[in-house]
């Protein structure tokens, strides 16, 4: 009958147009569009803790100018009864280079060996160990230098540091540890004990060498060529600033310093197991 040819032909049809849109999943695959869109919306750090530096150039991509270290607070002094024994800027035992003078690019503050070092900022703990290159700015692949420390053998002649993530754009780099009290990830305030003065790596005594740079600075400090050449280490790093801009002025020394040399950073240009 003519009736029921025009009621089958209108159910085909109407089969045509839903069949199709009952094979579109309605839940989006894992890892597809909400979790894309959940990881837009997540608002970014203030900092680098969380996103990791570009690895040929230890810099994030997309960044703005550093914080004027002027205007950085919530400071304090890492070793705080040390005396200072190195400042930052041009000195016979530094290995940098800055326009063409050895420089030293943090600054060294010295108590006695197993004296507590503490967080100068709040923050997070990037590296702590003597596997810490990748936080320090290296300008340059490091394949080479970790493939040389490997086949010789030679991660015990590093000294013991600690890299912090600052949460201002600026980290913070402690170094020659004897042992630690912190774990690479782990949030400290400051003032918390982050582990023992030492003397590891290359130093002439027991003492801390403090350094604070940012990721975001486009100025670059050199580093001697023939210790790049012999570490295989690239020719240039992210500059560094001057750690007293930013700690607190104090009125006098703590202790008077004692006759002799200074617990300083040796210069590299000896490697203990070479």
């Amino acid at each position: 009958m003519p009736g029921r040819s025009v009621v089958a032909a209108l159910f085909v049809a109407l089969f045509v147009t839903i069949a199709p849109l009952r094979a579109t999943p309605v839940d989006p695959p894992i890892g597809g569009a909400l979790s894309a869109v959940s990881a837009v919306s997540e608002p970014l750090p203030a900092s680098g803790s969380r996103l990791e530096p570009d690895r040929t150039t230890g810099r994030r991509a997309n960044d703005s100018r550093p914080t004027p270290p002027e205007l950085l607070t919530g400071y304090q002094w890492p070793l705080p009864r040390g005396r200072l024994t190195l400042p930052f800027g041009p000195t016979p035992w530094g290995s940098r280079v800055v326009n063409g003078q050895l420089f030293h690019d943090g600054i060294d503050l010295a108590t006695f060996c197993g004296d507590r070092v503490v967080a100068a900022h709040d923050g997070v703990v990037l590296a702590a160990g003597r596997r810490y290159d990748r936080y320090m700015g290296w300008l340059g692949s490091l394949q080479r230098y970790t493939t040389r420390l490997d086949r010789k053998h030679l991660w015990f002649t590093l000294p013991i540091v600690v890299v912090t993530d600052d949460g201002n754009g600026y980290r913070s780099i402690y170094a020659h540890f004897e042992r630690l009290a912190v774990r690479a990830g782990q949030r400290v305030r400051a003032g918390q004990l982050l582990g023992y003065e030492g003397a590891t790596g290359r130093a002439s005594g027991c003492h801390l060498h403090y350094g604070l740079y940012s990721p975001r600075e486009s100025a670059t400090f050199g580093l001697e060529s023939g210790v790049a050449s012999r570490m295989r280490l690239p020719l240039s790093m992210i500059a560094r600033i001057d750690p007293l801009l930013v700690l607190p002025k104090r009125e006098k020394p703590s202790k008077p310093a004692p006759a002799g040399p200074p617990p300083v950073d040796e210069a590299p240009t000896l490697e203990r197991g070479a």
